[in-house]
């Protein structure tokens, strides 16, 4: 089988994934086949060979299911990263990108984010009498859901601002750390920070051990990301792009401090993803991994129009009885566009009702 320098996409029109699958399994296989061998001859030195090739195999993705997805990925791994492949990466040119919300960790009913800004607009409300009476802040304080999603980005963006800006970096730290130890997920009843995906660990670990760098790339704030990143999936705030409020330096009773503006600076998402990435990375990601049609931008400009082997993933939320089932008429995390665009793309979607095994990490 071949495939293309740009998408992995496999001639053969039957087969969905690149590269040869019996490779995925080819070493558990073999010890398969030694011992089924020394079943049927005397005793001798074929035995502790099979055995050593049966340990040798460590399945890097335990929580993903065998099937032509794992496949695809290792083999994609596996030929950026041996020397005498044609499709060989150097090392810094090995750049991956994640989205957080519904790639990373859950996203419905609502983002997290989200979920703190309503929290702190009704704290906020006490010292705001006025806020009863105008929206979106109204339908916040009456929990209106309707009338919030009628308010559209602009209500959305009034609620970050009131929520998220007006003090120091420090306090907004502060503020985020004591939401996340406290807050639980309306549905599951856990705190957000233990509803992270185990496959999707396993998938940065790997790559990571591989010598790939991981970014999450998220339209999420990335002062709030920045606050659990590294406990919750390993990486450093440094490696964490997201939308950022304007910031303005300021000395307050003799000490410096960092005030935050009621002013976006930079909204990461859609278009904005890929402008994120060449100004914090540097790199064209060679694999980009999303969950919505917030995400298209970033898997076209990692996959299309740039030499080179690479990856696109889509998470395909399609599990009602583990976690949620939805895509193209979600207002959460909507996955239309990008769904459509998967097949000529070359995308690989990945499906977490089929190709997961496990869904939260483990505790």
């Amino acid at each position: 089988m071949t495939w293309t320098r740009t998408g992995l996409a496999p001639t053969v029109p039957a087969v969905k994934f690149r590269g040869k699958q019996v490779r995925v399994l080819g070493s558990v296989l073999a010890a398969l086949f030694a011992l089924s061998c020394a079943s049927s001859q005397a005793p001798g030195a074929t035995e502790p060979q099979a055995s050593a090739k049966a340990q040798a195999f460590v399945d890097p993705l335990p929580s993903w299911n065998d099937n032509s997805t794992k496949a695809r990925i290792i083999e994609f791994v596996r030929a950026v990263t041996d020397p005498e492949d044609p499709a060989f990466v150097d090392p810094d040119d090995r750049v991956a990108t994640f989205d957080n919300d519904g790639t990373l960790w859950v996203e419905q009913p609502l983002y997290a984010e989200l979920a703190f800004a309503l929290h702190r607009v009704n704290d906020l409300a006490k010292v705001h009498p006025e806020w009863k009476d105008q929206q979106p802040f109204k339908a916040v304080i009456e929990d209106d859901r309707e009338t919030l999603v009628a308010a559209g980005t602009r209500g959305i963006i009034e609620i970050v601002m009131a929520s998220h800006t007006g003090m120091s970096t420090t306090l907004f730290e502060s503020i985020v750390a004591e939401w996340l130890r406290d807050a639980r997920h309306p549905k599951l009843q856990q705190p957000y920070t233990e509803l992270r995906y185990q496959p999707q660990l396993e998938l940065l670990r790997y790559l990571e051990a591989k010598g790939f760098k991981t970014f999450i790339v998220s339209g999420g704030s990335v002062e709030f990301i920045r606050m659990f990143s590294e406990e919750v999936y390993g990486i450093p705030p440094e490696r964490v792009i997201g939308t950022s409020i304007e910031t303005r330096y300021e000395v307050q009773g003799g000490k410096p401090t960092l005030l935050r503006l009621p002013k976006i600076d930079h909204v990461d998402d859609k278009a904005g993803k890929p402008v994120g990435i060449h100004q914090h990375i540097g790199h064209r990601p060679i694999l980009a991994f999303g969950n919505s049609d917030g995400d298209f931008q970033m898997l076209e400009w990692t996959t299309t129009g740039s030499a080179g082997t690479r990856l696109g993933l889509l998470l395909h939320h399609d599990d009602a009885e583990r976690e949620y089932a939805y895509d193209r008429n979600s207002s959460v995390g909507k996955l239309d566009h990008a769904l459509d665009a998967a097949s000529q793309s070359g995308w690989l979607v990945v499906s977490m009702k089929n190709d997961w095994n496990a869904v939260f990490a483990k505790k």
